[in-house]
């Protein structure tokens, strides 16, 4: 039974944790990511299908998160993925 303290507060937008710097921020000031294939293709509308990682739109903390491999961990994906589709999001911002 789900009492008051279970609900969010109103008026509280939910909060994720940045994959790449890790800084908890509003859910709609991050990009969603998500795996289709053996890509990592980003998710602006946060409506396809599939586990997502969240992350800053800039290319700094996309860079950090590759370098701590944290991206394949988040998304809980077997071995390497491409960005390309991310970066050339990130880059047409």
């Amino acid at each position: 039974m789900a009492g008051p303290s279970d609900q969010p507060a109103r008026g509280v937008p939910p909060v994720r944790t940045c994959v790449g710097c890790r800084q908890r921020a509003a859910k709609s000031s991050l990009l969603r990511l998500v795996v289709a294939g053996d890509v990592i293709v980003p998710d602006p509308g946060a409506r396809l299908p599939g586990r997502g990682a969240y992350l800053h739109p800039s290319q700094g903390c996309l860079e950090l998160a590759q370098r701590r491999r944290a991206l394949v961990r988040a998304l809980r994906a077997p071995g390497p993925l491409g960005t390309v589709q991310v970066s050339e999001y990130l880059s047409g911002r």
